[in-house]
């Protein structure tokens, strides 16, 4: 086993029949399923296993700039993954520790080590790297026809189209992609160096930004940087992940613009990501933004419903499992920001579906994802609820208080009306008065009705169930 010296394997308190160990494959096993091939080598491949004392366990990583990106992006998720594996550990404690095995250069991704630790941690005589080692490997999952494209990001779909179609056409040479965390940025990336090398004609080389900040300064450390240089502006297309990451490390940022520079003036393309817009990048040099905003801008906008839906019955389909629509609505109204978390939830259904043999349902669901949808500290409301019900049968909002009966609008309001006294703590009368000042007795008569529909009525019972499980999470 990996880094076995920092580890008591025979570890086992009372109340746990797992060892460190076997608890620590089944931990890193679940985060590679969630957040992906690439991410986990990215940020977490690097954790070293630590000692437990008492109940508090302690995972190592080789830089500080690490331990604090892990910390605040998965500290949660470790310590919810570990309590689950050991009911002993009750809390996990990051550390650095300088001297962990090294993960060979080759083998670090899309900037495993990162910022202000860099210096430290490399080793003192990096080898001169080849051609060939400059990129990171292209991830096969990420392909054109496995992107789904909806209003938020057919623009930027299209640009990604057009570059790897035509590289270095006029108009589009930068292209920068902007967008939020999980939006799909770094999958187009990757679409677009896996169409341009699929012929063998063109080198393309992709890192992010802290790769290209890692291995800058390890060519200074080796003495090698005209060969660095060399090796970076004999590629055709360069691509740039994160770019944000170079915001403050202003000698990085001179040999981005220079080595940006000399591929554009050579009429080679240069594809770059990051969080904001160029002009909204405060802390790049100024003639740095101006060069990356002058080709083609295209930002990817949040997710709506519908594309949440369709991204996950993709991913169902591919997986081969039956996951009920209404369940893929539950997740599509539950996750909205962040794509890469709501395909990280779907993996964790279909996995738990596998390994225990039992169907999808919205009760395994909340089970299996209970600590990613963990209901919030709130109180509903009658409007959220006039307003969820109105979304799901499509009806107007102000049909909640209005004086038709038509049965399209009649049955959503008595849903709201029963909903409304399942959910809150208002009173009958105070209920009535949200719905067009209705009696009392209305709302008594909703409640009933919907009731014995939900005894008779499959369907409906999921709808209301449904519409239940997403208001109060």
């Amino acid at each position: 086993m990996e880094n076995a010296q920092y580890l008591d394997a025979s570890a086992s308190a009372p109340g746990s029949t797992t060892s460190l160990e076997t608890a620590w494959v089944r931990v890193r096993e679940k985060l590679k399923s969630e957040v992906g091939e690439v991410e986990y080598r990215t940020w977490l491949r690097q954790i070293v296993l630590g000692p437990l004392d008492e109940d508090e366990l302690t995972l190592y990583l080789p830089t500080r700039f690490l331990r604090d990106w892990v910390r605040s992006q998965y500290e949660e998720r470790l310590q919810t993954l570990w309590r689950t594996e050991r009911e002993d550990i009750k809390g996990v404690e990051l550390q650095v520790k300088r001297g962990l095995p090294e993960v060979p250069v080759d083998d670090l991704d899309e900037g495993g080590e990162g910022t202000g630790e860099i210096s430290e941690s490399l080793p003192q005589a990096a080898a001169p790297e080849s051609r060939s080692d400059l990129a990171v490997p292209l991830d096969p999952r990420f392909t054109f026809d496995t992107f789904i494209v909806g209003k938020p990001n057919e623009f930027a779909y299209a640009c990604a189209r057009r570059v790897a179609e035509k590289p270095s056409s006029p108009g589009f040479n930068p292209l920068f992609l902007y967008g939020g965390v999980g939006l799909g940025k770094t999958h187009l990336m990757h679409a677009i160096g896996t169409e341009l090398t699929r012929t063998g004609k063109v080198s393309v080389a992709y890192m992010s930004a802290e790769k290209f900040m890692y291995r800058f300064i390890a060519a200074i450390r080796s003495q090698s940087t005209m060969e660095f240089k060399e090796q970076l502006r004999s590629v055709d297309v360069l691509m740039i992940d994160d770019l944000q990451f170079l915001i403050g490390k202003d000698n990085t940022q001179e040999e981005f613009f220079h080595t940006f520079n000399a591929l554009v003036d050579a009429g080679r393309q240069i594809i770059v990501s990051a969080d904001k817009s160029p002009s909204d990048l405060s802390g790049l040099e100024d003639r740095l933004r101006t060069r990356l905003g002058c080709g083609m801008v295209a930002d990817i906008h949040a997710t709506t419903f519908e594309l949440r839906i369709s991204i996950l019955e993709a991913k169902a389909k591919a997986s081969g499992t039956h996951v009920p629509s209404k369940v893929l609505e539950y997740l599509a109204h539950k996750i909205t920001t962040n794509v890469r978390e709501l395909e990280g939830a779907l993996n964790r259904l279909i996995a738990h579906a596998d390994l225990v043999g039992r169907p999808v349902t919205l009760d395994t669901t909340q089970d299996v994802l209970k600590d990613m949808l963990k209901a919030h500290d709130r109180r509903v409301t009658i409007e959220e609820i006039q307003r969820k019900v109105s979304e799901h049968w499509n009806i107007r909002l102000t049909d909640m208080s209005s004086a038709r009966r038509a049965r399209a609008v009649a049955r959503p309001r008595q849903v709201a009306m029963y909903l409304a006294k399942q959910l809150t703590s208002r009173s009958l009368p105070e209920i009535g008065r949200k719905f067009g000042n209705r009696d009392h007795t209305t709302v008594m008569h909703a409640v009933n009705r919907v009731t014995e529909l939900m005894d008779q009525d499959t369907s409906f019972a999921e709808d209301v169930e449904l519409l239940r499980r997403m208001l109060e999470g």
